[in-house]
């Protein structure tokens, strides 16, 4: 018994140390390989491999944008890095229960506008219904990290929600 037991735990433990996805045993590997087009060989890199999904990965298409804004922006500040400055807002959403905040330009393509950056104070809501409770439990806190180039140009930064904007001047 000790033997076939010991036999049993070697064998699995050295195939357990084979990579199944790329070894010859794999049944998905005996067939014949990729077809590449020969008259454009450069439409296929063979050596960058395919992507491939995983179990539990979704596609960028399957995800849509459901942000909505905060419903109010109640604080705003400005704290200085050694490599730029970093805004901190701070919201109360209408509700409990948010998700994926994000302060995003307001144009993404120039985030400066007549020396005035823009922001959008945004979260995402659950399907279903949640409470809507204290203004403690709806406090949502975001940053946004900007580099002291895309600085250069800012005198101001303005962040806005649903139901009011705050702005705040650089000297």
């Amino acid at each position: 018994m000790k033997t076939t037991l010991t036999i049993l735990l070697a064998t699995s433990l050295a195939l357990s140390a084979c990579g199944w996805r790329d070894s010859r045993i794999n049944p998905s590997n005996w067939g014949p390989g990729e077809s590449v087009d020969v008259a454009n060989p450069s439409a296929v890199n063979p050596l960058i491999p395919a992507k491939r999904q995983g179990l539990f990965s979704r596609s960028k298409d399957d995800a849509a944008d459901n942000s909505v804004l905060i419903a109010s922006v109640t604080k705003l500040s400005i704290e200085q890095t050694p490599a730029g400055s970093i805004i901190l807002a701070e919201g109360l959403a209408s509700r409990q229960g948010v998700y994926g905040a994000e302060l995003r330009p307001t144009d993404p393509g120039s985030e400066v506008k007549d020396g005035v950056l823009q922001l959008e104070f945004r979260v995402s809501y659950p399907e279903y219904n949640t409470p809507v409770g204290s203004d403690r439990t709806r406090q949502v806190v975001e940053a946004y990290s900007v580099t002291s180039q895309q600085m250069r140009g800012v005198h101001q930064v303005q962040v806005r929600g649903a139901q009011n904007a705050m702005e705040s001047r650089r000297r």
